[in-house]
C-alpha cells in the first residue's frame, strides 16, 4: 500500500528523504498539470522560502509541470500567502509554495493553491496522490506542446504594494517597530512594506543563508524578538515564521501576544465599525477558552474549526464569514487574502493602533486567558485515539472534574509523529496535572521515548 503523501497542511518531510525527494517532486508536477487540466495551455506560479533544498525540488517540479506543456512562473522566494495572491493576480490555473512554514532547515513541504488561491481540499489532494503512484505519460507532449519556465521580474513589487494597499496605504510615521523575519520568506519583501509606509523598522534574521531559517527566532520563539522591542523602545514587535504565513506579536513592555489575543483585539474593532459579517469569527479548538468568553460578551459568535488554516477558511467560505484565526498566529482578513497572512495581519495590528491612538498594552485587555497546558509526546505510531483506552478514560475524567470552563483536547499532529494534549481551565495547578497524567498514559501505550 503507497504511504499517504498529504497531510493537515500539503506534504512534508525530511529534504531528499521520502516524500520530499525530486522524484516525488517530478511526478506530483506531471499530477498538477493533468488535475488542472482543460485542454488549453496551463499556467502555474512556483514560490519557495529560503531553504536550501528548495533548488532541488523547484528545478524538479517544474521538469513535472513543462512536460506536460504547462508554463511555469518562478517568483523565487516568497511568502505563502503572496502565492496565492500572485496565482490570482497572474490569472494562473494554481501556484505551488516550496516550503515547511516553521519547521527547521532540513525539512521542507509542499502546498498548492488552486487558480482563485485556496488550499486543494481533501478530494483533491486524493485524486493528485492517486496520480502521482499511478505515473502519467507525457509522450504526446512534444515540440511546441512542451512548456517553458520563466522568472516573474515584478513579483515582489505586486505583493508589496497589495499588502500596502489593505490598509488604505496609510502612513505609519508615527510607529516603531522589531521586525523578525525568520531567515524566511518574508526578509526581503516584509521591512519594505512596512518602511515604505513610513515606520521606523528594526529588522532582525533577515540575513537566509538556506540553514538558518526559523532557527531560534520567528513566531515560534518570539522571546527574542520580545527583549529587543522592549529594549529598543519600540511600539511593537512582530515575528513571522519561515514563510510568513503567521504572526505573533510584542507590545511595548515585551510581552508576547498570540493568535487569539490578535483575535480579539481584531474581532472587537471588526464590529465596532461594522466590519465583521455576521458578528462572528471562526476559531479552531485549540483556541483559549477565555476567548470565547471575551467574544460572548462583545455580542460575537465563536465558530470552532479543526485545527489548520485550511479548516478555518474552509469554515468562513461555509459561513460566508469573514474573520477567523488560529491561536498560532494564522490570521485571516477574508476581505483581503485567501489564507493566513502575518504581514497583512500586522497591517491591520497597526492600523487599529494608529486609528484608536492606543499602545499595544492597553489593546491587549480584549480578553483574560485560561491556564492552558499543551504536552506534546512523541509516538511509535498514531493509533486511533479510541484505542487507547487508559488515555481517553483518563482524558475524560479530567475533562468532567474542570468543569464548564476546563476543556481537554487530544489529537495527532497532521506532520509529525506526536500526541497532543492540551488542557485548559481556571485552575493551573489541576490542567497541569491533568495534561500530564494523560500525556503519561499516551507514553505508556504508544510513547516513542
Amino acid at each position: 500500500m503507497a504511504k499517504k503523501l498529504f497531510g493537515t497542511d500539503g506534504i512534508r518531510g525530511k529534504a531528499n528523504i521520502f516524500p520530499m525527494t525530486p522524484e516525488v517532486a517530478l511526478a506530483l508536477g506531471k499530477a498538477v498539470a493533468k488535475h488542472f487540466s482543460t485542454g488549453q495551455r496551463h499556467k502555474v506560479v512556483i514560490g519557495k522560502d529560503t531553504r536550501l533544498s528548495g533548488y532541488m525540488l523547484e528545478t524538479a517540479l517544474t521538469s513535472g509541470l513543462v512536460s506536460m506543456g504547462v508554463d511555469v512562473m518562478l517568483v523565487g522566494p516568497m511568502p505563502t500567502p503572496a502565492i496565492a495572491h500572485l496565482t490570482r493576480s497572474l490569472n494562473a490555473d494554481a501556484g505551488i509554495v516550496l516550503s515547511a512554514s516553521h519547521n527547521p532547515a532540513e525539512d521542507n513541504g509542499i502546498k498548492i493553491f488552486d487558480g482563485k488561491g485556496y488550499k486543494l481540499p481533501d478530494s483533491a489532494e486524493k485524486e493528485i496522490e492517486a496520480m502521482v503512484y499511478g505515473g502519467i505519460d507525457a509522450s504526446h507532449v512534444q515540440g511546441g506542446k512542451i512548456g517553458k519556465a520563466h522568472r516573474v521580474e515584478d513579483a515582489k513589487g505586486r505583493y508589496i504594494e497589495f499588502a500596502k494597499s489593505t490598509i488604505g496605504n496609510m502612513p505609519l510615521n508615527s510607529l516603531k517597530i522589531v521586525l523578525d523575519c525568520a531567515h524566511g520568506a518574508a526578509y526581503n519583501v516584509a521591512p519594505k512594506i512596512f518602511s515604505e509606509l513610513g515606520a521606523e523598522v528594526i529588522a532582525m534574521n533577515n540575513t537566509p543563508n538556506g540553514l538558518n531559517i526559523n532557527e531560534d527566532c520567528g513566531a515560534l520563539n518570539p522571546s527574542g524578538m520580545a527583549e529587543k522591542t522592549r529594549a529598543e523602545k519600540a511600539d511593537l514587535g512582530i515575528a513571522l515564521d519561515g514563510d510568513a504565513d503567521r504572526l505573533i506579536v510584542a507590545d511595548e513592555k515585551g510581552n508576547v501576544l498570540d493568535g487569539d489575543m490578535l483575535m480579539a483585539i481584531f474581532a472587537k474593532a471588526m464590529k465596532e465599525k461594522g466590519r465583521l459579517e455576521k458578528d462572528t469569527v471562526v476559531a479552531t479548538v485549540m483556541s483559549n477558552a477565555g476567548f470565547e468568553e471575551a467574544m460572548e460578551k462583545e455580542g460575537i459568535k465563536t465558530v470552532r474549526a479543526d485545527v489548520g488554516d485550511r479548516y478555518v477558511i474552509d469554515e468562513m467560505r461555509k459561513g460566508n464569514f469573514n474573520f477567523g484565526g488560529e491561536q498560532s498566529g494564522h490570521i485571516v482578513f477574508g476581505d483581503f487574502v485567501t489564507t493566513g497572512d502575518g504581514i497583512i495581519s500586522a497591517l491591520q495590528l497597526m492600523r487599529v493602533m494608529a486609528k484608536r491612538k492606543k499602545k499595544l498594552s492597553e489593546l491587549s485587555g480584549a480578553m483574560e486567558k485560561y491556564p492552558q497546558i499543551l504536552v506534546n509526546v512523541r509516538v511509535k505510531r498514531k493509533k486511533p485515539l479510541a484505542e487507547l483506552k487508559a488515555a481517553m478514560k483518563k482524558a475524560k475524567e479530567h475533562g468532567e472534574k474542570l468543569g464548564k470552563f476546563g476543556r481537554v483536547l487530544v489529537r495527532y499532529s497532521g506532520t509529525e509523529n506526536l500526541a497532543r494534549v492540551m488542557v485548559e481551565g481556571k485552575d493551573e495547578k489541576k490542567v497541569r496535572e491533568a495534561a500530564d497524567e494523560i500525556a503519561e498514559e499516551i507514553r505508556r501505550e504508544i510513547g516513542a521515548d
